[in-house]
């Protein structure tokens, strides 16, 4: 059976020889509607492509667990050497120990947050017409809206939607940002982006080496924001909202609203995420990772689809997607290497692993630094 129309997106094939995903997924995109759309068509069976056939019921559940998220209060930081002593400890271990942890009073105020939140849910609660000319797969685009990054690869989409914003080096004009949410758009990315280099001079702090170690990584400078929307599922034991992946950046500050839904992994448990309203989610990514030597962890996260929704998140990746970012050369930081902890990675480029990550391994549960380990 070949799927034709969006009407019929949600029969699924009884025999594997006669289903074509690749003509479901292309009739799905062709709608540009994304899962909303599908929702909101009345779809009560999720359609075959979002199916993900290794989905453990019993692990989808998990959500009693002795670990939680460690919580880091950022007050007075900058006028107080002992309590900045002390943060610098907590995100050191945080960073070594969980790759995850939460910062509060980190000086954006909540109502920038809440109605970052809004504004992102007004866009993907637009009107279908409103809505679908923003609709792009054109990935050098610097504002567009898609569902799943490539969902003809992979074994099984997510069920989630997304509004993405590539901000710096080279930012997009205002006038390309959707009107509903472009004020809040602009005045939030500017707000956490000066938090992002907060935390980048915490980080180096931790780690013993120059404060502006970070600030001054071309390859580190850069950021954009990957704005999802998880609607009510109708069959959340089938799919995911986002399949289990590590980020290939140097950093993600994640703004979540209040429904829940992230774990990650530690120490093979998955770990709810609870979210604290005010708080902003940090995790450290691939790149962290590897010019740390390890000495952060980048951990598997995943968000699992819910019957409750929709859920929003903003996720503020930290990594310079520029030609002049991506070619740059990086490798372990040498003020951390010695003959008792010599490199575990090689030299590499931004480009390099993120060609591997998306042209060739995407969500895929596995990690994209394996390649690049000497």
């Amino acid at each position: 059976m070949v799927v034709t129309s969006t009407d019929n997106l949600e029969s699924e094939a009884s025999d594997n020889f006669t289903y074509d995903r690749t003509a479901e997924v292309k009739a799905f995109d062709d709608t540009k509607l994304g899962v909303k759309g599908l929702l909101d068509s009345g779809v009560t069976k999720i359609p075959r492509m979002f199916h993900h056939a290794k989905l453990d019921t019993n692990e989808i559940s998990i959500s009693d667990s002795k670990f939680s998220v460690p919580i880091i209060d950022l007050q007075d930081i900058d006028t107080n050497s002992n309590l900045r002593a002390e943060v610098v400890d907590k995100i050191r271990s945080a960073c070594m120990e969980w790759g995850f942890f939460q910062v509060v009073n980190h000086g954006i105020g909540v109502e920038v947050l809440d109605e970052m939140i809004c504004g992102i849910r007004r866009f993907h609660e637009q009107d279908d017409e409103v809505r679908k000319p923003f609709y792009s797969r054109d990935s050098n685009k610097k504002v567009r809206y898609f569902s799943n990054v490539n969902p003809f690869r992979g074994k099984g989409a997510n069920w989630r939607d997304t509004i993405s914003f590539f901000l710096t080096p080279d930012p997009p004009n205002p006038e390309e940002i959707p009107v509903v949410c472009r004020d809040i758009v602009m005045e939030y990315s500017k707000k956490v982006r000066a938090l992002g280099y907060t935390i980048f001079e915490l980080f180096s702090e931790a780690l013993g080496i120059n404060p502006s170690y970070f600030k001054e990584l071309d390859s580190a400078d850069g950021q954009f924001l990957l704005c999802h929307y998880y609607p009510t599922c109708p069959e959340p034991e089938l799919t995911l909202g986002t399949s289990k992946h590590t980020d290939s950046d140097f950093m993600t500050i994640l703004l979540e609203d209040q429904m829940g839904g992230l774990q990650f992994l530690h120490e093979n448990q998955w770990v709810d995420v609870h979210p604290v309203h005010g708080s902003l989610v940090v995790n450290i990514g691939d790149f962290l990772q590897l010019i740390t030597n390890g000495m952060f962890v980048s951990v598997y996260h995943r968000v699992l689809a819910r019957h409750t929704g929709p859920r929003i998140s903003i996720a503020s990746f930290f990594i310079n997607t520029s030609p002049h970012g991506t070619f740059e050369v990086v490798g372990p930081i040498k003020e951390l290497l010695s003959e008792e902890t010599p490199p575990i990675y090689r030299d590499t480029t931004v480009k390099d692993v993120m060609a591997h990550y998306f042209d060739e391994k995407g969500l895929d549960g596995n990690t994209p630094l394996q390649p690049f380990r000497l």
